[in-house]
């Protein structure tokens, strides 16, 4: 690309910028920003600024519906995006893209959104929703969510399941590779345990932690969960 074209690119993506203010505020904004040069080992150095504006558009117009338009879903349903780890994202939505996450909502609504995701605009979605601030869920029975706090740090010796908190952290904020799981809906965790422990979603690790989990347990777990900010 010559000089005077990629100079009229940035005035012409510098001009597009307030409508993106107007759709999803400032706060936005400076969030996918400081996600555009990714911070974590393994994760893409560099997002193109094209990209990142296209994926701001997708994420409010097209995502939004379902998961809000700054990732903190108030639909049960739907989990909530906000801070979630950009590498976990992006291989979700791979996952999508070539139709190999087989739970119910994956095929029903996932496919067919993520089938036309090109790699940069997964990327790039990836960091605006890592880049967004989390909010934490409502507060259930206070007995139940001192039970999933046991079950998240200690596990269950007894019965063979491990501490939660080895893979997504004390503060159930996620790893490199192993997603955020704290202010996550109840439900939307009730669910992914279910499909874990059905091996509808067929992931080892998980298979194996959900397997000898009773109901009251996962009630527990998820309560926990969406309690934390």
């Amino acid at each position: 690309m010559r000089n005077s074209e990629m100079k009229a690119d940035r005035r012409l993506t510098a001009g597009r910028v307030p409508a993106v203010l107007v759709l999803i505020g400032a706060g936005a904004i400076a969030g996918a920003a400081s996600a555009a040069r990714a911070e974590e080992p393994g994760a893409a150095t560099q997002i193109d600024a094209a990209a990142q504006i296209h994926a701001q558009r997708v994420a409010v117009t097209v995502c939004g519906t379902c998961h809000g338009p700054q990732g903190n879903s108030t639909q049960p349903k739907f989990p909530r995006l906000a801070g979630q780890k950009a590498n976990y994202l992006a291989a979700q939505l791979k996952a999508f893209r070539s139709q190999s996450r087989g739970d119910p909502d994956a095929i029903g609504y996932m496919w067919g959104m993520a089938a036309e995701l090109d790699d940069d605009t997964i990327a790039a979605l990836a960091a605006y929703y890592a880049g967004q601030k989390p909010e934490s869920g409502p507060r259930a029975d206070q007995a139940a969510i001192t039970r999933g706090r046991e079950i998240y740090d200690h596990g269950i010796t007894a019965e063979g399941v491990p501490a939660c908190s080895s893979c997504h952290g004390a503060d159930a904020h996620g790893t490199q590779d192993y997603p955020r799981l704290a202010g996550q809906h109840e439900q939307y965790v009730l669910k992914q345990l279910g499909s874990f422990q059905s091996n509808m979603r067929n992931v080892a690790i998980m298979h194996g932690v959900a397997l000898n989990l009773r109901s009251p347990e996962m009630q527990s777990v998820a309560a926990y969960l969406q309690s934390q900010p």
